[in-house]
């Protein structure tokens, strides 16, 4: 049994700071890409970041100045900094992780990343 689970989400204020956690239990083995997503009612899932066996990342461009994604591979976290929140930030919050190779160009903020174990969200609520 695999499983994803975030935490550190809640409410925050305008202009605050909050940060996600997702950590893995159990034998997830080789993970080559992991990513945040955020989802509000009515609306498509959206990529937030995504972070390579590398170490490198890449963040949706409207994101990049306040929102960091980075993991601790001991301890089989990963983790979601986000800084100066917005109201439009409020959403669920979710992370996932890849299985199989993925190379570190396939690791993207595209749609085609084969991430198969996703946590079950955690909620994010800035006003």
């Amino acid at each position: 049994h695999v499983q994803l689970v975030e935490s550190g989400g809640g409410s925050v204020q305008i202009g605050g700071s909050l940060r996600l956690s997702c950590t893995g239990f159990g034998n997830i083995g080789r993970v080559d890409c992991m990513g945040w997503f955020r989802q509000v009612p009515g609306k498509e899932r959206e990529s937030v970041a995504v972070i390579r066996s590398d170490e490198s990342t890449s963040h949706r461009s409207s994101l990049v100045a306040r929102f960091t994604i980075s993991k601790d591979n001991p301890r089989n976290t990963l983790y979601l900094q986000i800084g100066t929140a917005k109201p439009e930030d409020t959403a669920m919050y979710y992370c996932a992780a890849s299985q199989g190779r993925v190379t570190l160009r396939d690791c993207n903020l595209g749609s085609s990343v084969p991430f198969s174990k996703w946590g079950r969200g955690t909620q994010v609520t800035v006003s």
